[in-house]
């Protein structure tokens, strides 16, 4: 929380120091301008010259302070704004963990984990990789948008667009859709495919592979099959520039 609590408030100062310089100077311009429109309408009254009926000295000057008075109420708004804290975190949901040789994919004998018993423990892997690199992940999964999980580098205030492929440890090959592969190419400088392989109801590795797809695939392919070690591994002909940083690899 405390550290959660820290990326919500930084960006939400940023916000306010723009909100509020923008504010100060639109509104002081305006007030400059009325204060400079009374006193030259002032002057015209004693000098006995009488103003226009639609506007004297008097309520130039009022429009002025009227300015000044919302000046004052929206900096202390924003002041308000600036005073987070964390509430009590409130629990909307449980969560039953139960053996993989209880459910109905695997069996205690070693047969293999259900498909999506796989994916799932490869999301997480992946989830709590990025938050371990200080990321902010969010799920969007359900969305189609061509990746798995969209994750917030709060240093650069990017997005990372992260397509995850778990696989049992003795897969030889990942399946990617067309949308993935169109999705890595368009956005090419934010796009990783995640490659967690699972075994014994666990994520044994995860390797995060950038730029893995330089060119589309025909009109009518709708998937494409490829061998997951020649994405994760140069020396299976990967270029260098797949290989997944140091940080981020499992």
């Amino acid at each position: 929380m405390p550290r959660h609590l820290s990326r919500v408030r930084e960006r939400r100062e940023a916000l306010i120091d723009k909100t509020l310089a923008a504010v100060q100077e639109r509104l002081t311009k305006e007030i400059n301008y009325w204060d400079r429109r009374a006193a030259e309408l002032r002057a015209l009254e004693a000098g006995g010259r009488q103003p226009s009926q639609r506007l004297n000295a008097a309520l130039a000057q009022q429009r002025a302070d009227e300015l000044a008075e919302r000046l004052a109420r929206r900096k202390e708004a924003l002041a308000l704004q600036r005073q987070i804290s964390a509430s009590a975190p409130v629990v909307v949901g449980g969560a039953l963990v139960l053996p993989a040789g209880l459910v109905g994919g695997a069996s205690a004998a070693g047969q293999p984990v259900d498909r999506a018993i796989v994916e799932a423990i490869a999301m997480q892997a992946v989830m709590e990789r990025e938050i371990a690199l200080g990321h902010s992940p969010r799920d969007v999964g359900k969305e189609k948008l061509g990746y798995d999980v969209e994750s917030l580098d709060p240093t650069t205030g990017r997005l990372r667009f992260i397509e995850v492929k778990g696989r049992r440890a003795d897969a030889d090959t990942i399946t990617v859709t067309r949308n993935e592969i169109l999705t890595a190419i368009n956005s090419a400088e934010q796009y990783i495919l995640a490659i967690v392989l699972v075994a014994e109801g666990r994520a044994q590795s995860v390797h995060y592979v950038r730029r893995p797809f330089t060119q589309e695939p025909a009109f009518a392919v709708t998937s494409v099959n490829y061998d997951w070690r020649e994405l994760v591994a140069p020396e299976h002909g990967a270029p260098a520039s797949r290989r997944p940083p140091a940080d981020e690899s499992g």
